[in-house]
This record gives C-alpha cells, sequence and structure tokens, in this order.
C-alpha cells in the first residue's frame, strides 16, 4: 500500500480513439460474501430459500454458516448441530445456494473457538499451575503439595452464577442455550503433573513419585546441601467454553496443540458428513483465536514436557524457576523464548497443518482468522488457503496479506464492519468508508459480519446478530444494498487479478517479542498491538506506510523459501526489491545464514540501525552467539552519502538510522506526496499494472497523480458509478506517469496502466461549465414503506429531515420516503452534475421515470446527460433511512426485539446501556431524508 498527494497541473493530453476496454466480467467471488448467523440452526426450507433470493437478488456471492445461538421463544425449532435433521438442512441449503449461483463456506464449529459437546476432558484446552516450597537440608516438608481450585463460572449473558448449579459433566445440564456459559472451571484438587526440586550445588530432582495421593512428599533433601526450592505444576482444565454456541455445540473449546485433540474434534464432522452430498461446499472456516479472552491462560498440553525436550534438546523441568520468571534476567529470557517457541510449532503442526490435511481430504479450501494466537500468525496464515483478518487498522490486515502474498495466495479476506458505529447508526456509506481501508490494506474478498438468517414473518426488526451493522432484509437500506455490492464486486474483479506488486519484504521481529518475559507465560499477537508498540518495529512499519513505500512482512520460517535472481528476491511467484531488517535484537542462525546467502546470490538487504546482536533460546547460546559474530564479521561496511555499505558477493547489505536512504539503496518506489490522505494499493498485471485509489478526506480533489510507472496507456474506472475510459495523462521528466484524477470525498477510482497502446473512448471528467442552480421550487414528501406506522404525505417542502416536520410519528418512522419535484430543463449543456447535498442515508434517483442511480454517500452526485432531459422534468428521490429511529421508539414503548439466548444485545457504548442491555429509548430522532441542497451545475 502506499501514500500519496496529487500535485501540480498542466496540459491535458486527451485520447480520443474509439476502441472498447471493458470492466472485468463479475465472478461469484469477485462479489462481497457474508456470514451467515443461524441462530439456534432454527431454520427451515422455505424460510433458507426465501433468505438466500434476498441475499442473491442484493449481490451477495456467498455465505459462511455459522450456527450460534438461539431465539428466545423458538426453542421448538432448534436443530442440534451436526444431527441429521441439520444435515438435511445444510444440504438443502447447499443445493439451493448452488441454484443460485452463491458460494458456501462452514465454520468447523459454532459461535467460536472451535469445539463442542464431543470434546472431552482430555481433549479440552488446558492451564499449568504452579506453587512453590522452601525446603532446609535435613528437614522433611510439613506442607502437603497440592493445588485447590476455587470454582469459577462466567456467563456470557452476565448472569452470576456458581458451579453448584451446573452439573458435571456439562452434558448434564438441560438448558446449555440459557446458561450462555463462557468459562467454567470446578472446584476441586488439581493432579500434580511434576515436582522438581532445586539447590545452588546439585542437579534438579524429580520427585513427582515421591508424593503420594494425599500430597505428602516422602523425602528429605541431604544433609549439608543447603537450601532446596520444590517447584510444584498441576494441570487443570482451563474451562473455556464455546463462545455463542448453537444447540448442539456447547461445550469445551478443545486444546489447540494436541494432535489427538484435533483429529478427535474433526471426527466428529467426517461422522456427521457420512451419507450426504456436501461436495458443493467450498471451504470451511475458523474464527480468531480467542481461548485466551477469559480468565488465566490455555498455556498447556498433557505432553507439553515430551513435545518440548523433542524439539529443544533439553528437559524443561530443569529450568522451571527460569520458565516462571525466577532465574536470572538473561535464563529467563531464553527458557520462556523456548516455551513459547514451541506453543507457537504446537499451534502451527498440531492444530492448523492437520486442520489443513483434514480440510484437503474433503477437497475443501480453508479460510482462518489467525490474528490473537499465542503463535505466529504469518506462519499461521501461510498454511490455510484464505487468510481473513478483520479491525480498522491498515497495518493489522498487512499481516493476512503479506502471508498470502509472500506464498503466493490470490485471496485476502475480511471479517468486515463489525463495530463502526452504535447499533443501527452506519450507513452503506461508513460500510464503504471501512472496505476501502480493507482494499488498501491488501484485501481483495470482502465478507459482512454479517446477516443473519430471519423468517419472513418475524416481526420487525427481525432475528439479529449482536455486532453493531445490521445487513438485515429488514433494515431500510436495503432496497439500496446491491449499490454498496456493485461497487464491492466491480472493485474485487480487479484486485482478485494479477499479483502483488510490493518492494520491501520487512522481518517481522517476533523472536525479540518470544524473548521477553512480560507478566504471563503466552503472548497473543494481533497487529501491533500490546507486543509492538513503540517498537522500531512499529515506526518503521508506520514510516513506510505513510511514507508511500509498498511492503510486505515476512517470518524467519517464510524465509527459508526465498531465493534471489540478480538483485530480485523472489516468494511466492512475487518479486521484490529487498529484505529490511528493524532494529531488531536477535535473530536465529538460520534466519542470519539464509540472509547472507540471499546477498551472496545477488540480493539487497537493508538495516535500519543495527544488525541483529544475539541468538535466542537456552540451546549452547555462547557457540551460537559465537556463530553469529563470525557470520557478520567479514562484514567490511563503507560510509558513503550517509549510508552504510558492505559488499556480499553478487549483493549488498545497507545500514543507517535513516529510513529514506535505505529506501533509495533498494530502489523502492515512493508513491505518496505529503499534504492530503489519498492512499493507494498497486497490483501488476501481464499488461501493465492496477492501482486502487482512494481519498480518505472530506475534500474532493482534482489534480495531475504522479505515478512512478511506465507506460503506453492509461485507464480510469469508477467503481461507483461505473463509468470507465482512457485517462488524460503524460509521461512526466522523470520517467513516471502524471494522470489527471477527479476524486470526491472518500471516493476511489481504479487506474490501469498498460505496456501496449490502447484504444478507447475518454473517461467521463465532470468538468463545470457554467453557475450551479439549486432545485428549490416545490417538493412533495411520500412516505412508502416502514414504520412503526406510515406518516401523511406532505406537499409543498423544501429538502429537510423528515423528523424536523410537523408530522405525527415521523421522527419515530424507519423506512424509504420519495421527495419529488419539477423543474424546467436547465440549459443547453450536454450533461449536468446533480449533487443532492446532504443524504441521510442512501438515496435512488429517479428522473422521467427513469431510475438514472442509487447513491450510498458519503458523496451524494450523478450526471444527467442531456438527452434525458425534457423541458419539464420530474425528479424523485427515495431515501432511506437508519433503523434507529423506529428502534428507539420501540425501547421507549417497551416493545419487546432484543429476544436472543446468550449475548443479546449489548451496546457499544456505555452511555447506551440499561439494565446490562443495549438501549435507545433516550436517544433524538436522527436526522432522515434529503436533507440537500439540490443542485445542478452544466458541464463541459
Amino acid at each position: 500500500m502506499i501514500r500519496f498527494l496529487l500535485l501540480g497541473a498542466g496540459c491535458l493530453l486527451v485520447n480520443t480513439a474509439v476502441a472498447q476496454i471493458s470492466w472485468p466480467a463479475v465472478t461469484q467471488t469477485n462479489k462481497p460474501w457474508t456470514r451467515w448467523w443461524w441462530q439456534g440452526s432454527a431454520v427451515n426450507k422455505q424460510g433458507l430459500t426465501w433468505n438466500l433470493e434476498q441475499y442473491n437478488k442484493a449481490g451477495i456471492g456467498g455465505t459462511e454458516i455459522t450456527p450460534i445461538y438461539g431465539i428466545q421463544g423458538q426453542e421448538k425449532e432448534f436443530v442440534d448441530f451436526l444431527s441429521p435433521q441439520w444435515m438435511e438442512l445444510f444440504t438443502f441449503t447447499l443445493r439451493e445456494s448452488k441454484r443460485l449461483g452463491l458460494g458456501v463456506d462452514l465454520a468447523n464449529g459454532t459461535g467460536w473457538p472451535f469445539g463442542g459437546p464431543w470434546v472431552k476432558d482430555e481433549d479440552a484446552s488446558k492451564s499449568i499451575f504452579y506453587k512453590t516450597f522452601s525446603l532446609n537440608a535435613g528437614i522433611r516438608l510439613k506442607d502437603r503439595i497440592i493445588y485447590f481450585r476455587e470454582g469459577y463460572v462466567h456467563t456470557a449473558n452476565n448472569r452470576a452464577l456458581n458451579t453448584s448449579a451446573i452439573k458435571n459433566p456439562l452434558s448434564g445440564n438441560k438448558d446449555l442455550q440459557q446458561l450462555a456459559l463462557d468459562q467454567v472451571q470446578f472446584p476441586g484438587k488439581l493432579p500434580l503433573k511434576t515436582l522438581m526440586a532445586y539447590n545452588a550445588t546439585m542437579a534438579p530432582l524429580d520427585l513427582t513419585a515421591k508424593v503420594d495421593s494425599a500430597g505428602i512428599l516422602d523425602w528429605v533433601p541431604p544433609a549439608g546441601t543447603g537450601t532446596w526450592t520444590l517447584y510444584a505444576l498441576f494441570e487443570g482444565l482451563h474451562g473455556k467454553m464455546v463462545e455463542r454456541a448453537a444447540p448442539g455445540g456447547e461445550g469445551y473449546a478443545i486444546d489447540h496443540f494436541s494432535k489427538a485433540a484435533a483429529d478427535h474434534y474433526f471426527k466428529r464432522f467426517d461422522d456427521a458428513f457420512k451419507g450426504y452430498d456436501i461436495s458443493y461446499l467450498r471451504g470451511f472456516f475458523n474464527d480468531s483465536y480467542e481461548v485466551d479472552d477469559a480468565r488465566g491462560q490455555a498455556n498447556w498440553t498433557p505432553d507439553f514436557f515430551s513435545e518440548f525436550k523433542k524439539r529443544k534438546d533439553y528437559d524443561l523441568r530443569h529450568y522451571l524457576p527460569a520458565l516462571f520468571g525466577n532465574d536470572n534476567a538473561d535464563r529467563n529470557s531464553r527458557v520462556i523464548y523456548d516455551y513459547r517457541s514451541v506453543i507457537d510449532a504446537l499451534l502451527l503442526e498440531h492444530f492448523t497443518m492437520e486442520w489443513k490435511k483434514w480440510g484437503a481430504s474433503r477437497g475443501a479450501v480453508l479460510r482462518n482468522q489467525s490474528h490473537g494466537s499465542p503463535a505466529n500468525t504469518l506462519d499461521l496464515y501461510s498454511v490455510v488457503d484464505i487468510p481473513e483478518t478483520e479491525g480498522t487498522d491498515v497495518l493489522r490486515f498487512k499481516f493476512a496479506a503479506s502471508a498470502a502474498n509472500v506464498t503466493g495466495k490470490q485471496l485476502i479476506a475480511s471479517e468486515s464492519a463489525t463495530w463502526l458505529n452504535e447499533h443501527f447508526l452506519s450507513s452503506w456509506g461508513d460500510v464503504k468508508k471501512a472496505i476501502d481501508r480493507y482494499f488498501l490494506g491488501g484485501v481483495n474478498h470482502i465478507f459482512y459480519h454479517g446477516i443473519a438468517y430471519s423468517p419472513r414473518t418475524a416481526a420487525w426488526p427481525g432475528w439479529l446478530f449482536y455486532a453493531a451493522v445490521h445487513f438485515q432484509p429488514t433494515n431500510p437500506q436495503w432496497n439500496h444494498f446491491h449499490a454498496l455490492n456493485t461497487y464491492v464486486a466491480r472493485v474485487q474483479s480487479f484486485l482478485q487479478q494479477g499479483r502483488p506488486d510490493n518492494d520491501i519484504l520487512l522481518y517481522y521481529p517476533i523472536i525479540d517479542r518470544y524473548s521477553d518475559p512480560g507478566k504471563a507465560l503466552l503472548q497473543h499477537f494481533d497487529g501491533m498491538e500490546r507486543n509492538f508498540e513503540h517498537t522500531d518495529f512499529e515506526q518503521v512499519s508506520k514510516d513506510l506506510l505513510d511514507k508511500g513505500y509498498s511492503f510486505d512482512f515476512f517470518s524467519d520460517r517464510q524465509l527459508q523459501q526465498f531465493s534471489s535472481s540478480d538483485e530480485n528476491i523472489i516468494s511466492g511467484g512475487n518479486t521484490y526489491k529487498a529484505i529490511l531488517l528493524p532494529a531488531s535484537k536477535l535473530i536465529s542462525i538460520a534466519s542470519a545464514e539464509k540472509i547472507l546467502q540471499l546477498a551472496k546470490s545477488g540480493a539487497r538487504i537493508l538495516v535500519y540501525k543495527e544488525l541483529p546482536h544475539d541468538v535466542p533460546g537456552l540451546q549452547d547460546p555462547e557457540a551460537r552467539r559465537q556463530k553469529l559474530g563470525q557470520l557478520f564479521a567479514p562484514l567490511k561496511f563503507i560510509t558513503r552519502d550517509g549510508i552504510e555499505k558492505a559488499v556480499v558477493g553478487k549483493g549488498a547489505i545497507y545500514k543507517s538510522d535513516r529510513l529514506d536512504l535505505l529506501m533509495n539503496a533498494a530502489g523502492a518506489r515512493q508513491e505518496r506526496f505529503p499534504g492530503k490522505d489519498i492512499y493507494l494499493l498497486r497490483r501488476k498485471n501481464p499488461d501493465g499494472r492496477t492501482y486502487f485509489i482512494d481519498n480518505r478526506t472530506d475534500l474532493p480533489v482534482e489534480d495531475w497523480l504522479t505515478l512512478q510507472d511506465s507506460a503506453a496507456a492509461v485507464a480510469l474506472f469508477d467503481a461507483a458509478t461505473g463509468e470507465k475510459g482512457m485517462a488524460r495523462w503524460k509521461k512526466n521528466n522523470n520517467g513516471g506517469l502524471d494522470v489527471w484524477v477527479q476524486l470526491q470525498p472518500q471516493a476511489s477510482l481504479i487506474l490501469r496502466s498498460y505496456h501496449k497502446k490502447q484504444e478507447g473512448a475518454p473517461f467521463p471528467y465532470r468538468l463545470g461549465n457554467g453557475a450551479s442552480v439549486t432545485l428549490d421550487g416545490h417538493w412533495k414528501l411520500e412516505f412508502l414503506e416502514g414504520g412503526p406506522v406510515i406518516p401523511e404525505p406532505v406537499i409543498e417542502i423544501q429538502p429537510g429531515s423528515w423528523t424536523d416536520l410537523d408530522v405525527p410519528s415521523a421522527g419515530d418512522f424507519s423506512g424509504t420516503a420519495k421527495y419529488s419535484t419539477t423543474f424546467a430543463k436547465p440549459g443547453n449543456a450536454p450533461g449536468y452534475l446533480l449533487n443532492l447535498g446532504r443524504v441521510h442515508e442512501t438515496a435512488e434517483v429517479i428522473l422521467n421515470g427513469k431510475s438514472l442511480a442509487t447513491l450510498i454517500g458519503p458523496s451524494f452526485t450523478t450526471v444527467i446527460p442531456a438527452s434525458e432531459l425534457r423541458a419539464t422534468n420530474k425528479l424523485e428521490i427515495i431515501v432511506a433511512n437508519l433503523m434507529a429511529n423506529r428502534i428507539a421508539y420501540m425501547d421507549r414503548n417497551k416493545l419487546p426485539w432484543k429476544v436472543f439466548y446468550n449475548i443479546n444485545i449489548p451496546a457499544r457504548l456505555k452511555e447506551n446501556t440499561m439494565d446490562g442491555l443495549f438501549n435507545a429509548a433516550h436517544w433524538k430522532p436522527q436526522p432522515s431524508g434529503l436533507l440537500g441542497p439540490v443542485t445542478m451545475t452544466p458541464l463541459k
């Protein structure tokens, strides 16, 4: 992703040839998909068909089915997950989706994380606990070596419970939907895993076998050995439950570090799928790693000691004081690194790779949200077919996009628009702004979060999910949803083609973080949050982004797959100009050797500030440190023009504390101009390049765009309007391109450059040719669809919010309304720019009975060709507002609509909470309708 400002002005070069250019044909995958919540799996065939048909008409490309908690009052309709009845409904959905041309993915569980009633204690997530005892030589320990854990219950519906109200095993509880359990730890003694004794003069002793069932230690330290410290480790169930579980899906989360747990978990699906045709299913999905958003951490697996010794070649039991941060600083750091790197490997190999193997056996692709994991998310993303991100931060998105790019994957997905604003306050224009940010971060496969299955007959607002953006047919904006979906499909039709075109490979220094003991055994990785804030790595990443250099992150494992050709580095079939080390302190010998090997083959290696100076881990650190020194010792840096350079074989290593000098040394393209928040994503095609350009300001931009590209032709595509054509452009003195662009506030363009000459009609720039005319004649307002009641029409008004009118029920109304007026043809221009001014929230423009455009904002403009105008014209603007006013009316009148088990509807903002739930009773009416002013501007 590259940031730039459009600068300058000059003569326009206009290509007036008339050959055809066209948008790519839109495929099922180009269209936005959606998570499809099956609440209680209380679905039926008639309802499934109706829902799918609505989605298809609106331009959705596919669904990801995720069953979750149910609806109060619908208990008789609940269907247990993976039961024969559920499988019949699922296979019916596959057939109907195929008929309609919709794709289908399936979550490998209900809610999240993976788990369920078939996850027995041995396969459930686990925690390790420890106690220490001090004991002098010749003295018998009086304390019993036991660990009693008190009971603990946390519910998703904030209902206070204790373990006495819950049966063990959990399957014995009749109403798990009502209980809404999030974490359960039953009281009692935890089994002793190991007891180790440490002494300053003797080797550690394993005393586990000397502890009886009552916790009495049958051992006395030898005389003259001084003081001993005993570490007792106890293993217990972490107790994390499946969050938002559907009926038949309630149960413990799995142990993600156990291969046996993964194998047993997926076998349940194999058993359920027997005898059913699920061949149309595209793929399986896993939500973000959220096992540890509970009390304590799931930081253990029963065979961890043996796995550790196999991978690290020493016995972790001999270093328990260092594991828990009670040894010297260096040993603490090295042991915690080894522990975390083993956890990393187990999550990668025993869960993610096993899941991939299982999915491949089913002929299915895998979509995975790796963020939040206690492992290297780049490696986890690399295993699956479609990495998926979420949130609002572009750097966070780049972890999923980078993993896809450096491993040659075509699709990068996002869980989109989950929490943009408070409930019911987001417009499709707000969603578009959020989605554009995903595009800039490299995402090209949008998943809305999400749409809840809802019966056609359900009372308004229907069945809802608790996330704050409600993509539902009951949303007044639904009739205009197709405009957003068409926009997304058009953009993705370009972004799913070709390859990424980034210059820099930025090393991800997770080793440094693994070696920082911190306050807990596990660290969880989610973009820059918590672990990399205020570090050189974060600063370098932000500077690259802000200064207009394109880059991808890479991991140590991915590094081993890199090759070099001349000065370029190749990974996943993609070519990069240089590797950048961001002042990381630690590096493995394997990574250091690979980097030097690449340099010897011709690659450019950039070092910000300094080379790594140490190795991680406890295995013979001094020998490895010396090896690292021997690897870097031959480097002879010579300073010239402010940058240090060491020649290595055919390549070179450059070192500086100035990022701009390093980028110059790499020949990295900088396409950013200070002053405006205009951003760019660049991809390459066999015949040229594609640029996604986004104006993130609230001001229009009309200027020259400078690109470091050589081309024989340039075309522009406006995904919001469908307009396309050959751009006005010129070659500049630096060998690049200057392209004339116009961008409305928060608007985007697709720019295509071509290696060979292209011909086509010119792009329809909007060039004003005279003063604007305000349509301030008499307007009529008619309310069309919605509720709670439809207000009476209003004649002879000016555009404005219908909530300001002295009309009964207008302030409570959510729905659609039509503003209409007549006007005389304003002149003889070839076309006119119609600007609706302010609109709350979306609008369809109808002129003389013909629909011209559906506008979702943030800007509300469209061009009226002169051919559409008559001497006297009728203009109709059909406006849809938010759901908010009707919801506020229902809350004020205590009308039930929050009828969901489990989390129900939580407020995003504290001030909108009443009795633990979202409540809008205190809201004033939100502005609604066509506020204007409505103007027409003649165009050239």
